[in-house]
């Protein structure tokens, strides 16, 4: 088994805690009357109707990169309204935040298909599994080892796991009953592309198990996703999952038996939606945005990963995306979570990647109206 080399030590600058806050007692009208659960009709019809269609990224990140995404979470807890909208992208992590944070509804916007269902692949597979170790039994297709209970630590639980093999059987079995859960008992009508690829998604967990990193490259051909990354030091599924905060708390939804159980029922009620989304389209966050207003609410989180830095590879795109992000409604406790590369945080922190940081929504928002945002470096000077 890999060993977990990648789990940081338990020092960390203050700085990386620190967080600007706009002026004035931040507003807490984040919930009003957004809905307590939504049927299986609703959840489908929002995902599509809200949804752009879907294009290409360079990779599929079925596995974060992210080995610092815990750290602000302590400070975010303590700043971030519970009860609001949280807007996330990419796979799994978002769950972290989510139980973190116990919003009222989340959406997960992405620009790859292959995001939407890899997020179905999780919901039918959580709803399924009436505790953690029974989940992983089910993403990995291993039989449970002996054991194991509700105590045991997310990394007992993936050491465990790592040392079963996959099972041929329960794979295939597995794949049959996900696919009638969602179509069958919820009605989702999923196309031909949309099985297929949902299958893509769980044959890299199956063949991977707990090993699966970023770094994934199995056959993808009109998938709908990217194309994998080369070899390089990722964390695996494992890893990310015995990551902790700079305290060595771990946060991570599988690090409790709590976590994982607040997060199935958010899955049952259908309160996390995932859909197709350009960050810098014309549609998707602007209506995610109007949903939110139609409902009283506020986006109180936004976790953007690393996506701004390719935004501003992109001519305009990022202009275009703060544009959207002004059409939000936020309040002064909103705030952006993003990734920034280990290079533009000062001072580095060894072992990482990249650094997870926070900034204020409406802060940014007014920086860019004003005309003051002129590359990336402006956006990461404004994170802490």
């Amino acid at each position: 088994m890999r060993s977990r080399r990648l789990l940081l030590g338990s020092t960390v600058v203050a700085a990386v805690f620190a967080i600007s806050t706009l002026s004035g007692a931040p507003a807490r009208r984040v919930a009003a009357d957004l809905p307590a659960q939504l049927s299986d009709k609703e959840f489908w019809q929002l995902s599509k109707d809200l949804s752009e269609p879907p294009g290409y990224f360079r990779s599929e990140n079925l596995v974060s990169n992210e080995t610092m995404f815990q750290w602000v979470i302590p400070e975010l807890t303590k700043t971030v309204a519970p009860g609001g909208v949280y807007l996330g992208v990419a796979p799994d992590q978002n769950f972290t935040y989510i139980v973190a944070l116990r919003p009222k509804m989340a959406f997960i916007v992405d620009i790859r298909r292959g995001n939407v269902l890899e997020h179905l692949l999780y919901k039918a597979l959580i709803e399924m599994s009436a505790d953690r170790a029974d989940f992983l039994s089910r993403l990995f297709s291993r039989q449970r080892p002996s054991g194991l209970s509700t105590t045991s630590t997310a990394d007992q639980l993936v050491i465990a796991y790592d040392r079963v093999a996959a099972s041929p059987s329960l794979f295939q079995a597995n794949q049959t009953t996900v696919l009638d859960l969602l179509e069958k008992k919820h009605g989702f009508t999923m196309s031909r592309g949309d099985e297929d690829g949902l299958r893509w998604v769980y044959q890299a967990f199956y063949s991977e198990g707990p090993e699966l990193t970023y770094a994934y490259s199995g056959s993808n051909a009109g998938r709908g996703f990217g194309r994998g990354m080369g070899p390089g030091m990722f964390a695996t599924y494992g890893d990310l999952q015995a990551q902790t905060d700079a305290a060595g708390v771990n946060h991570a939804y599988l690090g409790s038996e709590g976590n994982y159980l607040w997060l199935k029922a958010f899955e049952a009620k259908n309160l996390l939606v995932p859909m197709n989304g350009d960050f810098a389209g014309p549609k998707a966050l602007r209506a995610v945005g109007q949903y939110v207003k139609d409902h009283g609410a506020t986006v109180t989180a936004f976790y953007t990963s690393n996506v701004e830095q390719y935004l501003f590879q992109q001519g305009d795109d990022w202009s275009r995306f703060y544009s959207n992000v002004a059409a939000l409604p936020l309040d002064s406790s909103s705030r952006f979570i993003r990734s920034v590369p280990n290079s533009m945080t000062s001072p580095a922190q060894p072992g990482a990647r990249a650094a997870s940081m926070l900034c204020p929504m409406a802060l940014l928002v007014k920086t860019f109206l004003d005309g003051n945002i002129h590359g990336y470096y402006d956006v990461v000077a404004m994170s802490r």
